[in-house]
């Protein structure tokens, strides 16, 4: 394994001058999958190997390479200026959009699009704008009223960067009709009333159905008459070869006939576009410069291209990206809706939303998640990234700024014969001592978790070891190979803590007396346990999130 890390932070340094982690992760899983599951294990040991790499020259780097593996010394790439590479045809102000679905809050996968689409405004001095696509989505996927408050909450604590006023499409039904009529009108579209079924069929075989050849006269008359039709009975069809080698491209449909009542305007339109033609009207009338999304919409990419030529606009400019999958987490937004809505889940940022409401109320950093996402650059490639990744992002952040503390999960009680009585300081942070100290007295009476062997030695961390519940020793022995464990002693005056866990359940035990000082919303790491973030008190309980490890 050491072997396979070594050549591909070998290869990331000799392309990029300087081997990055994530590079060399996304390499060795790709090529070592059942690693996955060790991958905490795993970052360690990438972090070690590419520490050695990055001290080596360059000229080092190459003989090494070459020595290991010689496959993979492809012509060297030139070191691209640091941050994202150039957008393409950058003429005049850059505009951008981020234009989520409001199905729900977003997730760590949208955060990724929202913060290439920040950086690129911010690298060219442009302008981001935030359009909630909140046109009527299918059955499957419908439309969560509180998405549009959270949407806009999560990317200002992201501090994603947008325009106001926010754009709702559902506000520019107009407009859209507007330009529907005149692709009748240019005799570029027609509405069916085929089957879906024989839709599919004669789309299949590439013939055209028998609507295609209704008048325009027809086509404006039948398009009136969708506006107080039944659901299903009519759609708007636009034109584009029969013969195109993706049958998906032939005469896509550009409108459908929806009843369902919209959580911003009611029932006031029943005739809804399709994604890639409200895409169409709006980038042309918005000054959409270049467009970022996922490469899984090359199809209506290529059809927004279509709509353009008929109208004769300029194009913007569409750079796909793969799209990025956490393991370790679930990003399914209509089952959170689900739960949330039955109460199984607490709310939209109950933990297993996954929802970035539930990470920033986690005790995440939205600089951890930035860092994240932009690690992984604009590429095609499909990402898949264990969220340990992103998880020892935000510790860089949480290791320097979160004291520590002693939490006792389920106690059980111990009494440590001939133990001395002891008042003793241990440092609130290991590595900055001036933040001060937590003061214990300790006798010989003690909560610990650890479920203690026979014969085996231990040592009280910062106190003393001990075996068989026999005091030893005070001072660090190093031949008594002792097992560290944590502890508190018996008092009147330990607090009781909960932890809120991402699978929802709850952790319960006690923790020291200086807890009581912390404020809600505090940071801080429980000793052997993990990073938590202090959420509300109530009486002498503290209620704290977890983190990560």
């Amino acid at each position: 394994m050491k072997e396979v890390i070594l050549k591909y932070a070998l290869q990331n340094a000799f392309r990029h001058g300087r081997a990055e982690r994530n590079a060399v992760i996304s390499k060795l899983f790709a090529e070592k999958p059942e690693l996955k599951s060790k991958a905490k294990d795993i970052i360690k040991e990438v972090d070690s190997v590419i520490q050695d790499v990055n001290k080596l020259s360059p000229s080092e780097i190459e003989n090494k390479l070459k020595e290991l593996a010689p496959g993979l010394m492809e012509k060297k790439i030139v070191k691209e200026r640091e941050g994202l590479p150039d957008l393409p045809n950058v003429k005049g102000k850059v505009v951008m959009r981020f234009a989520p679905f409001p199905s729900g809050p977003l997730h760590i996968g949208n955060a990724r699009p929202a913060i290439l689409n920040d950086e690129y405004v911010k690298k060219y001095g442009g302008k981001l704008l935030l359009v909630i696509d909140d046109t009527i989505g299918s059955e499957e996927k419908t439309i969560s009223k509180d998405a549009y408050k959270l949407i806009p909450e999560s990317l200002e604590w992201l501090k994603v960067n947008f325009s106001k006023p926010i754009i709702y499409k559902s506000d520019r039904l107009e407009i859209y009709y507007k330009y529907a009529e005149e692709l009748i009108k240019k005799d570029k579209a027609y509405v069916c009333s085929c089957p879906h079924e024989k839709l599919r069929e004669l789309r299949a075989k590439g013939i055209e159905c028998k609507c295609r050849s209704n008048s325009i006269e027809s086509n404006l008359d039948l398009w009136k008459k969708m506006f107080k039709a039944k659901e299903g009975s009519y759609i708007l069809r636009i034109k584009t070869s029969m013969q195109h080698k993706n049958p998906a491209f032939r005469d896509r449909v550009i409108f459908r006939i929806a009843h369902r009542e919209h959580p911003k305007v009611g029932k006031k339109y029943t005739v809804w576009p399709l994604l890639e033609f409200s895409w169409a009207i709006d980038d042309h009338l918005l000054g959409i410069t270049h467009v970022l999304r996922g490469k899984d919409l090359m199809m209506e990419s290529e059809m927004e291209k279509h709509i353009w030529n008929i109208f004769g606009w300029p194009h913007s400019e569409i750079i796909h990206t793969g799209l990025i999958q956490i393991e370790g987490i679930k990003l399914s937004k209509s089952k959170s809706k689900k739960e949330v809505e039955t109460g199984k889940f607490t709310g939209w940022d109950d933990p297993r939303t996954a929802s970035l409401q539930s990470f920033k109320r986690r005790g995440f950093r939205p600089e951890a998640i930035r860092n994240f996402c932009l690690s992984f650059g604009i590429t095609q490639t499909e990402i898949i990234a264990p969220i340990d990744i992103l998880y020892s992002e935000n510790k860089k952040f949480l290791e320097k700024e979160s004291n520590r503390y002693f939490f006792i999960e389920n106690p059980v009680k111990i009494k440590i014969k001939d133990a001395p009585s002891l008042e003793e300081e241990i440092p609130l942070h290991p590595d900055y001592k001036e933040r001060g100290f937590r003061k214990f007295k300790t006798k010989n009476e003690f909560y610990i978790q650890d479920k203690l062997e026979r014969g085996k030695n231990y040592r009280l961390m910062h106190l003393f070891n001990f075996k068989d519940n026999k005091f030893i020793s005070k001072g660090v022995d190093k031949n008594l190979n002792a097992t560290l464990i944590h502890w508190l002693p018996v008092s009147k005056d330990l607090v009781n803590v909960e932890v809120l866990m991402p699978d929802g359940s709850i952790k319960k035990g006690l923790g020291e007396p200086p807890l009581k000082s912390l404020k809600a919303d505090d940071a801080i790491q429980f000793v052997r346990f993990g990073f938590v973030r202090l959420d509300k008190k109530e009486g002498n309980k503290l209620k704290f999130w977890y983190t990560h490890n």
